[in-house]
C-alpha cells in the first residue's frame, strides 16, 4: 500500500510543479513581449491627418441643397411594416445579426428567446444571448473574444445557467476561456458506475450543481500553447429515492482542481472552426487541502479536433476524446454519456456513468442558403471503471441530424437530434458542438 501512496504524493508533486511552470513561464513571456525592441502595431490616422493627405478643393463644403443628413438605415421589418417600435427593432437585430459588427461597436449582442425541449428537463422556455468584442478593435488579425449566456426552465423543475466565453488579450498571446455553470437538476438515476447501470431500476433523485473551469493559455511559438487550469465543483444530492445507489458516498463534495494544459492549435475561430487542428492534454490534480474529499484525485483528459474543407459550404469536422479519472472519484467527478450536450447527443445525461470515458465521433457540416445549414454525425463512446475494464461489447453507437441558424457572424444556435442504443433526444445550444 505505502508504494502506492508514494506514486501518487510523487505524481501530486508533479502536477504542482508544473502547474507553477507554466504560470512562470506565462509571465516570463509577457515579460519579455514587452520589453522587445521591435514590434509592430497597426495604428490608425486621426481625421486631422486624414484629412491632410486630401486635396483641399475635395474638402471644399458642398451646397446646402446637396447634404444629405446621416441616419441610421432601418432594418427589414420596421422598412416592412413601415413602423418603428422596439419589438421590430429586435427582429431586425435576429434578421441582420450575422454580420461582425465587433470593430465598430465595443459589445456586438444578440438575444433570442425561444420553447425547448430535452430528455432529462421536459418542456420548457429557454433563452440565450451571443456576443463579440474585441479588447483591440485596430487588430483586424486576430479573432474576436466571445461571450455566451444561456439560461432554461422546465415544467419538471428543472434550472440551468451558463455563461462561457473565450477573451483574446491584445496581441494575440494570452487568451482566457471559461465556463460557469449552475443547474438543479430533477433527474433519473441508475448509479455510479456501468456495471450498476447496466442492472439497477430507475430511480429519482435531485442535485445541484455549480461548476466553474477555466484555462489561461500563452501562445509560446508558431501554433503552440502552454497554461494553467483551475476547476472548482459544488454538488450535493438534495433528494434520492434509494440511498444505496451512491454505495456509501457522500450526498455533497467540494473540490478544487489545478493542474497543466498543453495545446497544439491551427483553428481559425474556436466557437465554430471551419479548418485546422486542435490537440489538447490536460494534466489536473484536486488536492485533499482543497476540498471536503478525504484524498488527491487526479485526471488527465485528451482532445482531438480535425476540421477539412470539402467544397462550398461544406466541411468534415473529427472529434476524439478521452477523460480518465483517479479510481476512487466519487460521484461528481464520474464521466456521463450525453451530457453537456457536446458527445454522444441524444443518450440520457447520467444513464451510463463510470471513472472514465472515450468517445469518437465525425460530423459532416453543409451550410444551405442565407443563414441556414445542416449537419449529420455518427459516433461511438464507452465508460468504464479502469482501463482493464475496457470491453468491446460496451461500446455505444450515436448518430444524429442537427439544423444551423447563423445568431452572430461565425456564431450559430444549433437544434440537434441525437439517438443511440434505446434512446433520442433534442440537444438545443449556441455554438457549435466541437
Amino acid at each position: 500500500m505505502k508504494p502506492i501512496i508514494d506514486k501518487y504524493i510523487i505524481l501530486a508533486k508533479s502536477v504542482a510543479v508544473a502547474f507553477v511552470v507554466a504560470f512562470v513561464a506565462c509571465l516570463t513571456a509577457v515579460a519579455q513581449e514587452r520589453t522587445d525592441t521591435v514590434s509592430y502595431r497597426y495604428i490608425p490616422l486621426s481625421q486631422e491627418e486624414i484629412d491632410s493627405l486630401v486635396p483641399k478643393e475635395l474638402l471644399s463644403p458642398q451646397p446646402a441643397d446637396t447634404v444629405v443628413a446621416q441616419k441610421e438605415v432601418p432594418g427589414p421589418f420596421t422598412s416592412m411594416l413601415k413602423r418603428d417600435t422596439k419589438f421590430l427593432r429586435y427582429l431586425d437585430r435576429l434578421a441582420t445579426g450575422n454580420k461582425d459588427r465587433s470593430f465598430e461597436k465595443k459589445f456586438d449582442v444578440n438575444f433570442i428567446v425561444m420553447p425547448s425541449y430535452t430528455r432529462e428537463g421536459s418542456f420548457g422556455i429557454g433563452g440565450g444571448a451571443t456576443g463579440l468584442y474585441r479588447l483591440d478593435r485596430t487588430d483586424s488579425i486576430m479573432q474576436p473574444s466571445d461571450i455566451t449566456l444561456i439560461g432554461n426552465v422546465t415544467l419538471n423543475g428543472f434550472f440551468a445557467l451558463t455563461a462561457s466565453g473565450n477573451t483574446h488579450f491584445p496581441g494575440g498571446r494570452l487568451r482566457y476561456s471559461y465556463k460557469l455553470e449552475y443547474t438543479y437538476s430533477p433527474l433519473d438515476f441508475w448509479g455510479i458506475s456501468r456495471e450498476a447501470c447496466g442492472l439497477n431500476p430507475k430511480i429519482d433523485y435531485t442535485r445541484n450543481q455549480l461548476k466553474y473551469t477555466s484555462d489561461l493559455m500563452y501562445l509560446m511559438t508558431g501554433n503552440f500553447n502552454i497554461g494553467a487550469l483551475i476547476d472548482l465543483v459544488y454538488a450535493e444530492i438534495t433528494k434520492i429515492d434509494n440511498i444505496d445507489y451512491l454505495e456509501g458516498q457522500d450526498k455533497s463534495h467540494f473540490f478544487t482542481g489545478l493542474g497543466l494544459v498543453l495545446q497544439y492549435d491551427t483553428r481559425d475561430f474556436i466557437l465554430q472552426p471551419r479548418r485546422g487542428v486542435n490537440l489538447m492534454l490536460r494534466m489536473g490534480v484536486r488536492p485533499q487541502v482543497l476540498g471536503s474529499f478525504d484524498r488527491t484525485l487526479f485526471n488527465l483528459s485528451f482532445t482531438g479536433n480535425y476540421y477539412q474543407p470539402l467544397w462550398k459550404g461544406a466541411m468534415l469536422a473529427f472529434d476524439a476524446y478521452a477523460s480518465f479519472n483517479s479510481k476512487q472519484s466519487p460521484w461528481p467527478l464520474r464521466e456521463a454519456l450525453g451530457s453537456g450536450g457536446i458527445r454522444m447527443r441524444g443518450y440520457y445525461s447520467g444513464r451510463y456513468i463510470d471513472n472514465n470515458l472515450t468517445t469518437l465521433q465525425v460530423e459532416y457540416r453543409q451550410h444551405l442558403f442565407s443563414r441556414f445549414g445542416v449537419a449529420l454525425w455518427g459516433g461511438m463512446g464507452n465508460v468504464f471503471t479502469s482501463p482493464g475494464h475496457f470491453r468491446g461489447k460496451d461500446i455505444l453507437a450515436n448518430g444524429g441530424i442537427g439544423l444551423r441558424v447563423e445568431l452572430k457572424h461565425n456564431v450559430n444556435g444549433r437544434i440537434d437530434f441525437g439517438f443511440g442504443r434505446n434512446t433520442c433526444g433534442f440537444v438545443f445550444a449556441i455554438g457549435e458542438a466541437f
